[in-house]
């Protein structure tokens, strides 16, 4: 039980870091993005309230940036304390997209993004405007090299169990790189990021015309916002579909638990739009289903069926009997390498071994598992069903809000009447802390629900954890807690700080140079202190 307890202290710490870096994560896909669209129409139009925009906004990304990196670089080192037998089993293949990732995007968004902030009046203006792109396609990229290595975590494709140095290998690189997983992982993740910048741009500049504040600025900020968010919310449920398909190609047992499907239903299976599902009975109450909708998106077809839990569990008994033969085979190569019938085996049934290493949990040699046994570790296979099915109804309920917002919002600023829409207003800005719940139990469906697998199929959670004290894991636990809520609440001050100072306006400032008496005339302001947009358009 002490190794157990560990294991769970490991992944608690591992999920309260992970869960406390990507409420910085999101919001940096969005803004970098947002800032490069400001930015470019800046450059195309020479209005100067358009580098303004750029340069407040930039603020507040950079702000945000920072404590992305502080909270991001701990998670990697806790691969090798926390998790060394993970690191060691399959770090040829998962250290790979990790290294490309420090590599190729975060050098490259970190170097252009002090150019960014200091290249201003030294560069450009297309030259600035290529910096800030650079800074957005940094991001970018190094959110495609982190969800390339989850995804293979989700998906292990390209790669092998070697049985001579008992750790997995890479076979195919290209076909880690396009694993389907990742590419719809990574369109749906950043998507989800261009959601988050785009509700904070809306919900800052709902607040400043609430007080009247920065009026033209918030305007043209909250336009830019609703069109970017509207169109990155439809991606976000269109490809969140994909999510969906491949889930049910690779990920069987997660789909049902997200749906609360206990049992196989004829072709096409409706969809469970409401339930209390419960793990103790094995059972859904009060079901409400709408008829085909789960059938169609998750097998986009009407005739075949959606296996419920209770047949997933049979065949995980199947893959774990399986599993042992291969476990077996494995046992008789370390003792005899030129074993050829041994080596045959391993071979052919390497993708049930980690069904065999389930049985770890509960007798030292899977080979001499009982029939009991082999049934507890049949249904460890099911994650937490409550958990993933409300999980999944929030972030698709919420994602569905997100839509109906910004295209209102799209609606309203196009005609130029925010400022008549004081109830529209308040909804944006107490909207704000949506897209990141929304994010949040999104991960809490991708990789809870990936248990008890830390490699789907591959590598049981349980295994992949440091043989340290759990004092030591409690210790550090704290100390991240601590450190972690302390950036936190320096991020938020910062943020509201420069909130309130607002953005430095140096399009409103009267220009001296600017001032000029024509001929037999009065001195008259080519710019006023105050302007409309005609004047200032």
């Amino acid at each position: 039980m002490s190794d157990l307890d560990v294991v769970d202290l490991s992944r608690l710490q591992f999920a309260l870091t992970a869960l406390y870096h990507f409420l910085f994560v999101p919001l940096t896909l969005g803004l970098s993005v947002i800032l490069a669209i400001m930015e470019s129409v800046y450059v195309m139009t020479g209005r100067r309230i358009w580098r303004d925009m750029t340069m407040f906004w930039g603020i507040l990304f950079g702000i945000n940036f920072a404590m992305g990196v502080a909270t991001g670089i701990t998670m990697e080192f806790q691969f090798g304390t926390n998790w060394s037998y993970f690191s060691h089993y399959v770090g040829d293949v998962f250290g790979a997209p990790l290294a490309i990732e420090g590599l190729m995007a975060f050098f490259l968004e970190a170097t252009f993004i002090g150019l960014f902030f200091f290249g201003w009046d030294r560069l450009s203006k297309p030259g600035h405007l290529a910096v800030t792109w650079c800074v957005a396609i940094g991001s970018n990229f190094s959110a495609l090299w982190i969800l390339i290595a989850n995804a293979w975590m989700q998906h292990p494709v390209g790669s092998r169990f070697n049985p001579d140095t008992m750790r997995m290998e890479v076979t195919d690189f290209f076909a880690v790189i396009f694993n389907p997983v990742a590419q719809s992982k990574f369109v749906h993740t950043v998507s989800a990021g261009y959601v988050t910048g785009s509700m904070f741009v809306l919900a800052v500049s709902a607040w400043y015309l609430l007080h009247g504040r920065h009026i033209e600025l918030a305007r043209r900020s909250m336009t830019v916002a609703a069109s970017f968010g509207l169109a990155s919310a439809l991606s976000v449920v269109v490809l969140g579909d994909e999510s969906g398909y491949t889930t049910t190609q690779n990920q069987k047992t997660k789909l049902a638990a997200m749906e609360g499907l206990w049992h196989s239903e004829p072709a096409p299976a409706g969809l469970t739009i409401f339930g209390l599902p419960s793990q103790q009975s094995r059972e859904t109450r009060y079901a409400i289903h709408i008829p085909w909708v789960l059938g169609l998106i998750a097998t986009r077809s009407i005739n075949t069926v959606v296996p419920g839990i209770f047949d997933l569990v049979g065949e995980a008994k199947q893959r774990i009997h399986r599993g042992i033969e291969v476990y077996a085979a494995v046992q008789r190569l370390r003792a005899d390498p030129k074993d050829g019938a041994a080596r045959r085996i391993v071979e052919e049934g390497q993708g049930d071994l980690g069904y065999a290493m389930l049985l770890r949990r509960y007798v030292a040699d899977p080979t001499k598992a009982t029939e009991q046994q082999i049934e507890q570790a049949a249904w460890d296979t099911v994650p937490n069903v409550p958990v993933l099915f409300w999980s999944f109804r929030i972030m698709v309920g919420l994602g569905f809000y997100f839509i109906a917002l910004f295209a209102v919002m799209f609606f309203v600023a196009a005609r130029r009447e925010l400022d008549r829409r004081r109830w529209l207003l308040w909804v944006a800005f107490f909207s704000l802390p949506l897209p990141w719940i929304a994010a949040e139990v999104g991960w809490i469906v991708a990789e809870y629900g990936r248990q008890p697998w830390i490699i789907e199929g591959i590598l049981p959670t349980f295994l992949a954890a440091s043989p340290i004290p759990a004092s030591s894991v409690w210790l550090s636990l704290i100390g991240f807690v601590v450190f972690y809520t302390a950036l936190l609440v320096v991020d938020l001050f910062l943020m509201v700080k420069y909130i309130r100072i607002g953005p430095t306006e140096t399009w409103e400032v009267p220009d001296l140079a600017a001032r000029q008496a024509p001929p037999g005339g009065i001195l008259v302001d080519r710019v006023s202190l105050h302007p409309s947009p005609t004047l200032t358009e």
